[in-house]
């Protein structure tokens, strides 16, 4: 799966195909652990004749709006991650930031700190789709896309004859979603160098999935 590209609801609908899950519709956040069985608990054999025989189906998102609802869901709102990684953060790019909960990194100082970090050990919520789900090496039957979500999960529903009362599930009411503007205000408002040079991590996401790369231009950002 991939995390920052509804994952969660996918797991919902997962959850409620396998009897695990009363409806869609329940509220609250969602246990990314339980009542699931992932490719790694299985033996090599059984994991081979999934990988041969199952419908296999990935999500993807533009890999810069990913990143940045990753660094607003998890620095501005799980103290978790604030403790684990933004303490981290500020103690390494910041002067005199020993004091620092971890709750008031800057878009550019997690930029940063990606860029120093090797991908193989980054977390899963921003690690690049590449990485976490091997495109060129398992051959997917359907990749749906975050800007398509509805759509494309209908596809993919209707493809393995899921019951006609299981759909996508409707935007929790908490989430706050990453809009175009939102997005074009972190990007211009941060270093050229540090985008420039973050990229080439991502750049398979980018090129693999048909995303364009970011617009930092002048003429842009003055828009």
């Amino acid at each position: 799966y991939v995390p920052k590209v509804a994952c969660s609801n996918w797991k919902r609908i997962l959850k409620v195909l396998d009897g695990a899950l009363e409806s869609v519709d329940v509220q609250g956040k969602m246990d990314h652990k339980s009542d699931l069985v992932f490719l790694g608990d299985m033996k090599p054999e059984e994991i081979s004749y999934r990988l041969k025989h199952y419908y296999k189906f990935i999500f993807v998102r533009n890999p810069m709006e990913r990143l940045l609802s990753a660094y607003r869901n998890k620095f501005g709102e799980i103290k978790e991650y604030q403790q684990k990684y933004g303490v981290e953060i500020v103690r390494r790019y910041r002067k005199n930031g020993g004091n620092s909960a971890g709750d008031d990194v800057s878009f550019s100082e997690f930029l940063q700190y990606l860029l120093d970090e090797d991908v193989e050990r980054m977390n899963e919520h921003w690690m690049p789709i590449y990485n976490l789900c091997q495109p060129c090496a398992v051959r997917y039957d359907f990749i749906g896309s975050y800007e398509r979500l509805h759509a494309d999960a209908n596809h993919v529903l209707e493809h393995i004859q899921s019951p006609s009362f299981v759909r996508f599930p409707e935007r929790q009411a908490w989430y706050k979603p990453v809009t175009a503007e939102t997005l074009h205000y972190y990007l211009c408002n941060t270093q050229r160098r540090l985008l420039r040079e973050l990229l080439p991590k991502y750049i398979l996401d980018f090129s693999l999935f048909a995303y364009p790369l970011p617009n930092i231009t002048s003429e842009f950002c003055r828009q």
